[in-house]
């Protein structure tokens, strides 16, 4: 079955959840490759737990999911190919240095904190209630990256020098997050969803407020990449889901 070839309401309830369990789920697959890893041991088990977090709330969507599909959250996490998951360019990107990795997260966790504000009022029970959780967590999360991101690009020469490098590479994905397809459009006029484009002015705001404190620079407008909801992917997918899934499809059903 190709999820984004469906298109009764029903389906696309289930292919709009499952939007926003992936991008969760993959963002915490990156960040747990940090484990070990990190510069400091206090970044590592932050690091870890925000992952932990993501995790946690990635299965609380692909549950869900999962009940509106007849499948199981494992299947949806394990079995599906690189083409079926509708997570966001953004968080499969490499984690690079440490400053790639921060303002990656920066980028979504400001995205975060607005989206679940915005779906803890939807007129879906199940979606309300994951969102008010999940608020909790992101907004922790962008203290954490908020922080950091002040602390490096007010801080010696090469670290500001990093942090604004990275920025400047990762912004071309941060059009995707407001990018709204038919699908989210019309569950968001039936106020199951959020319209995306509704975010991107607050979310300029939280970025533009703590560029400026850090003493970075807003990037120029450029051309922005975008596919990632609809299956349409970097070649860094692949990889992860490699690892990611390879206990699964090695040992079928395997329990522990």
């Amino acid at each position: 079955m190709n999820i984004h070839s469906i298109s009764s309401p029903s389906h696309a309830l289930f292919k709009y959840v499952l939007r926003q369990g992936d991008t969760p789920l993959i963002l915490a697959q990156r960040l747990c490759e940090w484990c070990g890893h990190a510069p400091e041991l206090e970044i590592d088990l932050a690091l870890s737990n925000i992952g932990l977090d993501l995790l946690g709330q990635a299965r609380h969507f692909l549950s869900y999911a999962a009940t509106l599909s007849g499948q199981d959250e494992d299947h949806l996490a394990f079995w599906r190919h690189e083409r079926e998951f509708c997570n966001l360019l953004l968080v499969e990107q490499p984690n690079g240095g440490f400053n790639d990795t921060l303002v990656r997260q920066f980028f979504i966790d400001a995205y975060h904190v607005l989206l679940h504000q915005a779906l803890g009022q939807s007129r879906d029970p199940q979606l309300a209630a994951i969102s008010a959780k999940s608020l909790k967590e992101a907004e922790y999360h962008l203290r954490f990256s908020r922080g950091w991101m002040i602390r490096l690009g007010d801080g010696t020469k090469l670290s500001h020098e990093k942090i604004q490098q990275s920025v400047n590479q990762l912004w071309r994905f941060t059009g995707e997050l407001f990018h709204c397809d038919e699908m989210e459009q019309q569950l968001a006029e039936e106020g199951i969803a959020v319209d995306p484009r509704r975010l991107r002015e607050p979310w300029r705001q939280i970025i533009s407020d703590t560029l400026t404190e850090a003493t970075l620079e807003m990037p120029q407008e450029v051309p922005y990449r975008q596919g990632g909801k609809q299956g349409l992917h970097t070649e860094h997918l692949g990889y992860i889901l490699a690892e990611m899934q390879y206990l699964q499809r090695t040992y079928p059903n395997c329990n522990w």
